[in-house]
């Protein structure tokens, strides 16, 4: 970790604690020597790194998360929403599964920057593992999955295993971020045409049958939804590049109502996404007290905090059962692949923001908490979750000090989906399919290609 939040092990302090582990191997092991080092303060502060931290947090650290935090909730609000759908699930799980991550990382992440919640990726790959005729059985099937995967990546980081992942080459990766970009983003195309589709069963042919599906609904094309679709896409793209803007001040020190102007604008432009489904919410409502409906709206989404209550391993509904082999069945290689894809993209995107900050993180300790959010998710009726990547770089540009930041996004979140659930199905579908769009079309690595083929062909 640096100066302005986290501080990064020495040399010294790393050969010390790689004489501490090497003893532990040459010297005959006793009850007693293991119980003292695993009861250590320095373990107990590498196993819990709010312990690093906490002690020297300060007013100056406060200011920086509080800002970090209230600009990633406003992010990730609309986000969760959007992915929720890209999953088949309904709405809400989508903030069920954003607020979770955001306490337990506080306690034992090792990254300043990175923030847990959905991703377009898993979103994706528990709309396909998770498939199922009844919303509610998705949904379990869905909270089933995060704490089977939490229980993987906490049994992966209790043994030491996240070097597997350096064994995923980059044309693979790429190639499964692009492919994936491109099944998310046209998926959320018949609904910015406004028309229905029925969801396709067969995992191989889901996305062959979207196309052709999609392609002959054209005729039934909503214009409103369209035009509405496309004018959020436009708005959020130029919001995007507003954001980055240089100012070039070659007359010295801007006014201060400049710089007020340009943070302003600054914070619009990086909470783009929310302040876009606030305004076309607002305008969706206003139409319909006057009984217009022009748009697709999203419909009811269920009010309130979720229950605390354990994953359902056997369902029923009316003469259908589903028992807990069943289940593991439908969910089958997920089990193994949606792990993995979380430790993957959590991995990366902790380790670029700790090199680019001037920080280190623990690998290890980073499957521990990202396990150990998925099972606890799994009580709040979450679906899994990981690091992402468009919130984590708000969350480093916002100046977030320490993983407290955390906290105020998951409060945001909370407040959300108690004060605000009602009013969330006023939302065009159009506007959350915009910000899919805009989402995942970065992800496509179109750059990579004449890099791959020049090295091997």
């Amino acid at each position: 970790m640096h100066d302005d939040g986290f501080k990064a092990l020495s040399d010294e302090d790393e050969y010390e604690a790689d004489i501490e582990e090497g003893a532990v191997i040459r010297q005959p092991c006793s009850c007693g020597i293991c119980m003292k080092k695993c009861c250590s303060v320095k373990t107990a502060k590498r196993r819990l790194p709010i312990l690093q931290w906490l002690p020297r947090y300060n007013l100056h650290w406060a200011h920086g998360d509080i800002i970090a935090g209230l600009t990633v909730g406003l992010t990730v609000i609309p986000q969760g929403l959007a992915y929720a759908s890209v999953a088949n699930l309904p709405l809400e799980y989508g903030l069920y599964s954003a607020f979770v991550g955001c306490f337990v990382y506080c306690f034992l992440g090792t990254s300043k920057d990175i923030t847990l919640g959905p991703t377009a990726i898993m979103s994706l790959m528990v709309g396909q593992y998770c498939y199922s005729e009844s919303a509610d059985f998705r949904g379990a099937y869905a909270i089933v999955l995060s704490l089977m995967c939490g229980c993987t990546q906490l049994l992966m980081g209790m043994l030491n295993l996240g070097f597997i992942v350096n064994f995923l080459s980059l044309p693979v990766v790429s190639g499964f971020t692009s492919a994936a970009a491109i099944i998310i983003g046209f998926g959320q195309v018949k609904k910015v045409l406004g028309v229905s589709v029925e969801k396709h069963e067969t995992h191989v042919a889901a996305f062959v049958y979207d196309i052709i599906a999609t392609c002959k609904s054209i005729p039934q094309t909503r214009y409103q939804d369209v035009l509405l679709g496309v004018a959020c896409i436009v708005v959020i793209v130029l919001f995007k590049h507003l954001k980055d803007i240089n100012w070039n001040d070659d007359d010295g020190e801007p006014h201060i109502m400049h710089v007020i102007a340009r943070k302003i604008l600054w914070v619009t432009a990086t909470a783009r996404n929310a302040v876009i489904v606030l305004v076309c919410g607002v305008f969706a409502y206003t139409l319909s007290t006057f009984d217009v409906l022009p748009f697709t709206l999203t419909g009811k989404v269920t009010p309130g905090l979720p229950a605390l209550e354990l994953p359902q391993f056997s369902l029923s509904n009316g003469n259908v059962t589903v028992s807990a082999a069943e289940m593991f069945t439908q969910l089958g290689s997920g089990l193994a692949v949606i792990p993995l894809i979380g430790i993957l993209e959590n991995m990366a995107i902790a380790s670029a923001f700790a090199r680019k900050n001037q920080y280190r993180i623990d690998p290890t300790q980073e499957l521990v908490a990202l396990g150990v959010a998925n099972i606890v998710g799994s009580f709040f009726s979450a679906y899994p979750v990981t690091g992402s990547f468009s919130r984590t770089a708000v969350n480093s540009q916002s100046g977030v000090k320490t993983p407290a930041g955390g906290i105020l996004t998951g409060v945001l979140v909370l407040l959300a989906l108690s004060l605000l659930s009602t009013t969330f199905r006023y939302i065009p579908q159009a506007t959350l399919a915009a910000v899919i769009i805009t989402a995942v079309a970065s992800m496509f690595e179109y750059h990579i290609v004449a890099h791959i083929w020049h090295t091997k062909r």
